[in-house]
């Protein structure tokens, strides 16, 4: 018989190096149809947003056709909003802070009562009915981009305007802000021009319908705002899609769980977990000590920030005697506070992707860590200058207003463009850190088997991050709103969930808890989960931006299934830990990672509870309706980011820096009450304070109004100033108790950090397999040190360099 060719043969072999798929391809087409369809229906939606939404004039003009302000006075006036950080003390169409007033929902409510008491003076029979007509005009000429308003419509806007330049111009600090904040009348003509531009597309009629471009939003009843039938009926629709989802979900994993092997864990042989001093430890990860206690400094720092802001609600003109409001006002402590809880977050994820990128691949790179102390140079130099840069910019920078280095951008963007683009720059660098870290195992693995998710869920990260550079401040608000959604929701709510999924499934596979095949097949269906409901369930953040009414309908029928992957997830945490708590009985050493693994589950059920109840307690359209941008809004943003985030970043940290530190220098103790205090000290903070607060916001936004529930005589109220008093405890329970023993146990990482050891890096096995011994006799020797009557290690332990350790 005629021999092949031998290049026949090379390419042949050439093509069987990498591994098959580990899962059937059944789960991948899943993952891209439900891919597809989202990004095809955001592709349509954004389309939308910038052809119908509300539209910004060329120029707004009076009755007789003078100039009132221009389409780039509106711009300038955003610029000036978002600069000076107004959106951090107050909001606009429901989104920024939640001390000041919502200053869309504030104009409409102080110029509607102008004009009506205008009319009543004037003698009009109806003047509430002539008021309506007025305000829900829509005189805007889409041909030649003109608005015009009436002569009691530009009376009124003088009259507004004039309130917000004695208010942004009290010298004193009474308000919580800088004295004389603002007082260039160009300034206030300018921001003025923005605000009321927002409150007329909040009253006038969309064209062919009957309520306004933002939904009828804000609940105002001068002009006859209210829900309309679109907020109630999709609000009716997403309640049924939970529960039809709900029982599915149930059903499924009733079906599956056995076949996927969640049941199994008793089936899995005894193991023996490696001991932190005898796995080793490379460059790259004994310099990621460095990275987790600045980690630590900035959750700190974003707790001391954020007890600042709590106490500016209690007292706004002194903290405990200081002015603090000279030299830390409100709105720049609130943007510090948002922006490092991003940062110390985003930053543990980064280091643990590093640390555990030798472990996946078997090996590391020569002078990987060279590029790791980069990449924290990087970080610093960008928490450094954008801190910078966003004080500047509140303390009225002239040369600030629009400048990349200290032009601040929206709410939790808010990182000048330069600083902005520098980070998304360093998120690139991270990934290629991966990449090469992880180069040689990729080579040999299927393109949709684990490392390749790692890989790929961490490629999300800079790619999803870099869109918010589209949402400038230049751009008109609807299109902002759109793109900065991305970044908040798309970025933290789904990708960065995705990759501390894929992070937290290889933890478990490394510590043989799972395996290999059951690991990718959470993460996969993770995915499924996540998109279906996430990738639009982001336009529930955009109900009321001036978007279209699809907009609605889509992200409250979509964010209705945010909560099944919360729920999956839960159902998760509790499996894993039954898994682990099995093996950890049967193993013959001690299990290193208690609270890494307890922190991993207090994130599966603030993830339920803080993503999945309080979100969508706020989603569904009514509720959101009335409680946008109130204490509600904070307990869910307090209870999700910390809960889940916070915690699977201090989890993730535990568990790198258990191998960095000596065995007989780990504090463990300092481990137990840094868990015990950081979720008591939240608990206290969401059911002392924030939940019963919004309630209570939310029952005075419905029975009296919008208005009067964001206003500052009802959040300074008696009662609520108690409720704002109690949550003082939680918050010294959560510094002192849980963030201050997390950066001592980070600063051990870096003074006792194990920079070397002899033994070769473990490829995806933190464990060794154990097997079965006869019982020992009098004559018999001893068991092995360190493993237990009745087991001994295997010699294959080590394994064959295929990453199939002990059958993983």
């Amino acid at each position: 018989m005629e021999k092949r060719p031998t290049v026949v043969r090379l390419i042949s072999s050439a093509q069987n190096l990498r591994s098959e798929l580990m899962v059937s391809k059944g789960w991948l087409q899943g993952v891209a149809l439900v891919m597809i369809f989202g990004f095809a229906v955001m592709g349509f939606l954004a389309a939308m947003t910038y052809t119908d939404s509300m539209p910004q004039p060329k120029q707004v003009v009076d009755e007789q056709g003078a100039v009132l302000f221009s389409g780039a006075e509106i711009t300038a006036g955003q610029q000036t909003f978002v600069g000076r950080g107004l959106q951090e003390y107050g909001s606009i169409v429901g989104h920024g802070g939640y001390l000041g007033p919502d200053y869309t929902a504030d104009y409409l409510r102080r110029s509607a009562t102008f004009v009506l008491d205008a009319l009543t003076e004037s003698g009009v029979q109806d003047p509430h009915g002539a008021l309506v007509e007025m305000m829900r005009t829509n005189r805007y000429d889409p041909a030649t981009g003109t608005l015009v308003f009436t002569d009691l419509q530009v009376k009124a806007f003088d009259s507004v305007q004039q309130h917000y330049a004695d208010f942004f111009g009290t010298p004193t600090t009474k308000n919580g802000l800088l004295p004389s904040v603002i007082t260039d009348p160009a300034d206030i003509h300018n921001l003025t021009a923005f605000i009321a531009w927002t409150s007329w597309g909040a009253s006038a009629d969309r064209p062919g319908h009957d309520y306004s471009y933002t939904n009828n939003w804000p609940a105002e009843p001068l002009v006859d705002n209210g829900p309309t039938a679109d907020i109630i009926v999709w609000s009716g629709l997403s309640l049924i899609s939970l529960m039809v989802a709900l029982g599915a979900l149930f059903a499924l994993y009733g079906r599956w769980s056995k076949r996927m092997g969640w049941q199994h864990g008793e089936e899995t042989p005894p193991l023996s977990f490696r001991q932190p001093g005898t796995v080793k430890v490379t460059p790259a990860q004994s310099a990621t000590a460095w990275f987790f206690l600045v980690v630590a400094l900035m959750f700190l720092a974003q707790a001391f920030l954020g007890a600042a802001v709590e106490h500016y609600r209690v007292d706004l003109e002194g903290f405990f005697g200081l002015d603090l409001a000279q030299l830390l006002p409100i709105n720049l402590a609130r943007t510090w506070h948002v922006q490092l809880s991003l940062l110390w977050t985003a930053a543990s994820f980064l280091a643990a992707g590093i640390f555990l990128a030798p472990y996946i691949s078997g090996h590391e790179p020569k002078r990987q860590h060279w590029l790791a102390y980069a990449l924290l140079g990087a970080l610093a130099l960008v928490v450094a200058g954008s801190l910078t840069g966003e004080a500047l910019s509140i303390f009225g920078f002239q040369a600030g207003k629009d400048s990349p280095f200290w032009g601040m951008q929206w709410e939790y963007i808010d990182l000048p463009k330069f600083w902005q683009g520098l980070l998304t720059v360093g998120l690139f660098l991270w990934i290629a850190i991966i990449y090469r870290g992880i180069r040689a195992r990729l080579k040999s693995e299927h393109r949709f088997n684990l490392p390749w998710l790692f890989f790929y869920s961490g490629l999300a990260i800079p790619a999803f991050y870099a869109v918010g550079m589209l949402a400038g401040t230049e751009v008109t608000l609807s299109v902002a709103e759109f793109w900065r959604f991305w970044v908040v929701h798309l970025w933290v709510e789904d990708f960065l969930e995705l990759f501390t999924t894929v992070m937290v499934a290889y933890i478990f596979v490394m510590l043989g808890v799972v395996h290999r095949k059951i690991a990718m097949q959470i993460i996969l269906l993770d995915v499924i989960l996540y998109s279906a409901g996430g990738i639009l369930g982001t336009m529930h953040h955009l109900y009321f931006s001036g978007t279209p009414v699809e907009h609605m309908a889509l992200g409250a029928f979509f964010s209705a299934l945010e909560v099944i992957p919360l729920t999956f997830l839960t159902v998760e945490a509790w499996s894993f830990l039954q898994l682990g708590a099995r093996q950890q009985s049967r193993s013959s050493a001690p299990f290193p990672h208690r609270w890494s693994v307890m922190f991993l589950v207090a994130v599966g059920f603030w993830n339920f509870l803080g993503a999945g109840v309080f979100g969508f307690l706020i989603n569904l359209p009514i509720v959101s309706y009335y409680e946008i941008g109130t204490a509600l809004t904070a307990n869910h943003a307090h209870a999700s980011m910390m809960g889940v985030y916070g915690m699977m970043g201090v989890g993730l940290s535990l568990f790198a820096l258990r191998y960095l530190i000596p065995a007989d220098r780990w504090p463990d103790r300092l481990a137990k009450i840094s868990f015990w205090s950081l979720n008591i000290g939240l608990a206290w903070m969401t059911f002392a304070t924030l939940l019963p607060l919004g309630v209570l916001q939310l029952w005075h936004s419905v029975s009296d109004g919008y208005f009067e529930a964001r206003s500052m005589n009802f959040i300074t109220g008696t009662g609520n100033t108690v409720l704002e008093w109690l949550r003082m405890p939680g918050d010294l329970v959560f510094i002192f108790g849980g963030v201050v023993p997390f950066v001592w146990i980070a600063w051990l990482g870096v003074r006792y950090r194990i920079k070397g050891t002899t033994q070769d890096v473990p490829m995806e096995a933190l464990f060794v397999e154990a097997q079965p011994v006869p019982a020992f006799g009098a004559d018999d020797p001893a068991p092995d040190a360190g493993y237990g009557t009745g087991y001994r290690p295997r010699a294959t332990d080590e394994g064959d360099g295929t990453g199939r350790i002990g059958g993983a």
